[in-house]
């Protein structure tokens, strides 16, 4: 008896060695928890985070232990990637949102339009009945194709009734990174200085990649599988996040 309880917990340690690991160095699974990335992330998404595309940094482990002082293997992310970080805030918080502004870049909104270098993003108009979720609110919405240099293509909405119009010019720093939420007008992102602003390259944590499962709580829990046909977002499984 006593050996076969030694052998189980030696089985349980070594797979929990295994699972710090696999997480820490080369996919991490994240919850979607708020509206901000509506319509391309819906809250209820679970996705696949890959840790090795930005190197390494000791937010890239389990409590954000002390490893290094800068990143390790470090190669640059590009402007459009979808990335999870740490908020500069508290250094705890994962956040998620889009790469909009590179080291050295000027970020700004004129009449609500996007200027990166003062230089305005193209923007097609798809939709202008569009709604969308704000938390537990629905927002009329338009809704665009927005379009980088790199050619990165995404749809972002923007509130029919207020959008954010004009901002400061915000100038990124070196070794810093500026991210807005595609659902412009409901999300807390580097426009907010005091509580998100720039993130320096540290606090990156991965870039997501792939919707792996996707639920939607409004319409009941996953415990209730007589429901699942209501609750699970079937069509969501192994999207690629763009």
């Amino acid at each position: 008896m006593k050996k076969f309880i030694i052998e189980n917990l030696t089985t349980i340690f070594y797979a929990l060695i295994i699972a710090v690991i696999i997480r820490s160095f080369l996919i991490q699974p994240f919850y979607i928890p708020s509206s901000s990335m509506e319509p391309n992330l819906l809250v209820g998404d679970r996705l696949f985070v890959t840790k090795y595309t930005y190197g390494y940094s000791k937010h890239s482990f389990p409590f954000s232990p002390p490893i290094f002082k800068d990143r390790i293997l470090f190669n640059k992310p590009n402007r459009g990637d979808v990335i999870v970080f740490k908020t500069p805030a508290d250094n705890r918080t994962d956040y998620i949102k889009r790469l909009i502004g590179l080291p050295g870049d000027t970020v700004q909104f004129i009449n609500g339009d996007l200027y990166i270098n003062e230089v305005q993003i193209f923007r097609d108009i798809k939709s202008r009945n569009d709604k969308i979720y704000c938390g537990n609110k629905t927002l009329d919405v338009n809704t665009f194709e927005e379009k980088f240099d790199n050619d990165v293509k995404f749809t972002t909405v923007y509130n029919k009734e207020f959008t954010f119009q004009n901002s400061d010019k915000f100038l990124v720093p070196p070794k810093h990174y500026f991210f807005l939420g595609d659902n412009r007008d409901c999300s807390k992102d580097s426009r907010f200085l005091s509580s998100v602003g720039y993130v320096h390259e540290n606090n990156l944590v991965g870039k997501a990649q792939l919707i792996f499962f996707s639920s939607d709580y409004r319409n009941g829990r996953l415990l209730q599988f007589w429901k699942w046909l209501e609750i699970i977002r079937f069509d969501r499984f192994f999207k690629k996040i763009k």
